[in-house]
């Protein structure tokens, strides 16, 4: 097996241990507490030596072309996370010693998850959602977002955002019959009522996420936060993820719905306000900012130049944040530009009256993605417009397995995040930060 060259320059290598460590004492109690609550069956099987090696994430003798090893030495895995140095320095040991198996039959978690319950997340994530619960109460603004524009810069960095407020209102969700443009997942047209919340002006950018992916730009490995270093951060990307297009005030693009939903995390615990993505109601509410036609400005498409980068105009690449017109209540680049990650597992309508509507995924697709892209043609660039996640925008991904962070293949992917008005429980928060994710493929 290859070694995937997401890792090469990238994994962090630990010594060799004098002899093999004890499978039975120290290998295995590794597996089932960090490991085997994701990875007992399906595609990574890691209950037995065969099953590890049939699932290609085991060579024996060879950690540095085992995934089992190189995921947990770049911090990919586990994702509730990293292991100690110990630990890693024990597992890369066990695989160059063979990876000899001394336990009779197949492992199993150490707490396997009820299947008649919703499964019970990692206590130190539990207790870290928590604890920004905490961070975010004890802030001047607490829960509640201004009911006037306002700008956030950052804490430790000169990176800021702005953040637009949203009344709270009715709208009707969706295509009509008579827009002859409409596709049959628009449809059927429903009235949903949206409460109040505030959501960032543009599309995240480079700018913003690259303090998330890469801690030192953050300046949190200066300043011990432990809330903070609490949540999960992608692993190193193995490309460069702009792919040329610019970084600087451009939007981020082509993370999972997971890596955008830890960003959200993240990004509460750095601010102390609460933020993550938006509902598909909320984003098509606010992208029609009180406008029920076809584009916010109309439905004229010959106009959409004004206000959005499109295939028409985009010349095959993404553009600056903010450089075409607003909607009416200030949010620019809700159509074009890149595509919106949203909440809500993608699925068809019901014909009925909604209040708040939130599609919860269970699994990692389809999730629903909005506004369309620089990639996209006009008649796909409108307020209803809606496209399902898709395991091929990972293809190309190199890693195995294959990264929970990144999309390779959707270079038009990215998102904004919102701001309730009303403060969610710690449970309700850990839902949001984790919603859809199996950890053995996003």
């Amino acid at each position: 097996m290859k070694i995937p060259f997401a890792f090469l320059g990238a994994l962090a290598v630990f010594p060799v241990l004098a002899q093999s460590p004890d499978f039975k004492t120290q290998i295995a109690p590794i597996l089932q507490q960090h490991c085997l609550s994701c990875h007992s069956a399906g595609k990574v099987n890691l209950t037995s030596r065969e099953a590890m090696i049939s699932s290609k994430v085991l060579n024996p003798g060879k950690p540095d072309r085992s995934s089992l090893y190189t995921t947990v030495a770049n911090g990919s895995m586990p994702p509730s996370g990293h292991l100690s140095e110990a630990d890693a320095k024990m597992l890369r040991t066990w695989i160059e010693y063979g990876a000899q198996w001394s336990q009779g039959g197949e492992l199993t978690a150490a707490h396997p998850p009820d299947a008649n319950k919703n499964s019970k997340p990692a206590d130190v994530e539990t207790a870290n959602v928590a604890r920004i619960r905490e961070r975010i109460l004890g802030a001047e603004k607490g829960g509640h977002p201004s009911d006037k524009p306002y700008k956030v810069t950052i804490p430790n960095t000169t990176v800021s955002y702005s953040v637009v407020p949203v009344p709270a209102g009715d709208f009707t969700m969706g295509s009509p019959d008579s827009l002859a443009v409409a596709a049959p997942d628009e449809k059927p047209a429903h009235k949903v009522h949206v409460d109040a919340f505030a959501m960032q002006a543009h599309e995240v950018t480079w700018d913003e996420y690259r303090l998330f992916m890469f801690a030192n730009q953050a300046g949190d490995t200066a300043r011990k936060d432990e809330v903070v270093d609490a949540v999960s951060r992608p692993t190193r990307p193995y490309v460069e993820m702009s792919f040329g297009m610019g970084i600087n005030g451009f939007p981020a693009i082509s993370m999972t719905q997971n890596a955008a939903n830890k960003y959200a995390e993240w990004l509460s615990s750095k601010t102390g306000e609460f933020y993550r993505l938006p509902t598909e109601a909320e984003w098509e509410y606010a992208c029609r900012a009180g406008t029920e036609t076809a584009y916010f400005f109309g439905n004229d498409a010959s106009k959409l130049g004004d206000y959005a980068w499109f295939s028409g105009n985009s010349g095959g690449k993404y553009a600056q944040v903010a450089t075409k017109k607003p909607n009416s209540w200030g949010l620019f680049d809700m159509l074009g530009n890149v595509m919106e990650w949203t909440l809500d597992a993608y699925g068809r309508y019901q014909n009925k009256v909604e209040r708040n509507p939130w599609s919860k995924a269970t699994k990692p697709y389809p999730h629903a993605v909005r506004g369309g892209s620089w990639n996209d043609a006009a008649n796909k660039v409108r307020c209803a417009s809606r496209v399902a996640s898709d395991p091929s925008w990972k293809q190309q991904d190199p890693q195995l397995p294959k990264s929970i962070w990144y999309m390779t293949d959707a270079q038009w992917l990215g998102f904004r995040l919102v701001r309730p008005a009303k403060l969610p429980s710690a449970e309700e928060m850990f839902r949001y930060w984790n919603n859809g994710v199996e950890h053995d493929e996003q």
